[in-house]
């Protein structure tokens, strides 16, 4: 891995919205050259073992092993572990694949020693045969958790266990003070030679927010010298995955693109729209913030590249 090329292109994403585009990118460009950090604030402990739901996903859909029935876990999937779990009356809410399992084990055996998640997860990459570098956003833990009318659930309590159900109030990112930016991730987005940062249709709040929250992060992406692109979540009101409209209109704020853009702010010089929204761009520029139109909903692979396409050839222009 030390003779790997300096990475190009930076993304950062959250699971299966920005997965899509993860997965473009690699194909619209030398994934070498190419590094996506992914969120951990959904991480957690369950049945004894380290999840990491984002990192998971990234992984199986660049590695073509995911699993396009459900959104989540690896192709090809059995269930006999959970069958087995439910008749012992184990917990049954978060459902672990008979295949998935293997992940988790090796992962929590690997940590168990001291070994940091980054080099689990860059060995697990190569062996998978990833071309491009995923990187978790920190090796120490942040847990996001959700202020909800029930109380403050950690997020996949309220993700999975709760079904997104109650209503939100806020977020907040335990250990985000303390924890430490991947160092490879801190020196890419300071170095000169960056091209492009991508901020993939995640969602903004419990996705992005969390990589965000690190020390440092926000900074250093405000003055980075490379086009700072964010691809819209939303499209026509609606969310494409997940529950983004939802928290949005609990939390009092506009179901549209543009609070998107303007929760980012001044952390972007680009901002891409899609076609249904186009009426949306001159509010978008306004915010100081030039603006791209495309189709950005990702059925296909030929969906996810031209998409990615599109991202690398509006940075193209901005740098120019």
């Amino acid at each position: 891995m030390n003779d790997r090329p300096g990475p190009r292109s930076l993304a950062l994403s959250g699971g299966v919205g920005g997965a899509k585009l993860a997965l473009g990118l690699t194909h619209a460009m030398d994934p070498a050259r190419l590094m996506i950090v992914a969120n951990t604030g959904d991480d957690f402990e369950h049945l004894g073992l380290s999840i990491c739901p984002d990192l998971d996903t990234l992984t199986y859909t660049l590695a073509g092993l995911a699993n396009a029935g459900t959104g989540w876990g690896r192709a090809d999937e059995g269930w006999r572990f959970m069958e087995s779990l439910e008749s012992l009356g184990g917990e049954k809410w978060f459902r672990l694949g008979d295949r998935d399992l293997a992940l988790h084990v090796e992962r929590t055996r690997r940590l168990a020693t001291g070994e940091p998640l980054s080099r689990i997860t860059a060995d697990i990459c190569a062996r998978l045969g990833i071309g491009a570098a995923i990187i978790p956003m920190s090796d120490d833990p942040v847990r996001t958790i959700v202020e909800t009318a029930k109380g403050p659930l950690p997020f996949q309590h309220y993700f999975v266990r709760e079904q997104c159900e109650p209503e939100v109030s806020g977020f907040h990112f335990g250990g985000a003070n303390d924890a430490r930016p991947n160092r490879t991730f801190l020196k890419t987005l300071k170095d000169p030679a960056l091209e492009t940062i991508v901020i993939c249709p995640s969602n903004p709040f419990i996705s992005i927010d969390p990589i965000l929250a690190l020390p440092g992060v926000s900074s250093a992406l405000a003055a980075s010298a490379a086009p700072r692109i964010a691809v819209s979540p939303i499209v026509g009101g609606r969310a494409l995955k997940g529950p983004t409209a939802k928290m949005m209109r609990e939390l009092g704020l506009p179901t549209d693109a543009i609070e998107i853009a303007r929760h980012y702010g001044k952390l972007l010089t680009g901002f891409v729209l899609d076609q249904t929204d186009a009426a949306l761009a001159p509010a978008v520029e306004s915010l100081g913030i030039d603006v791209r139109v495309a189709e950005t909903v990702m059925h296909s692979i030929d969906d996810k590249i031209a998409l990615a396409e599109t991202v690398l050839s509006f940075a193209h222009d901005l740098k120019r």
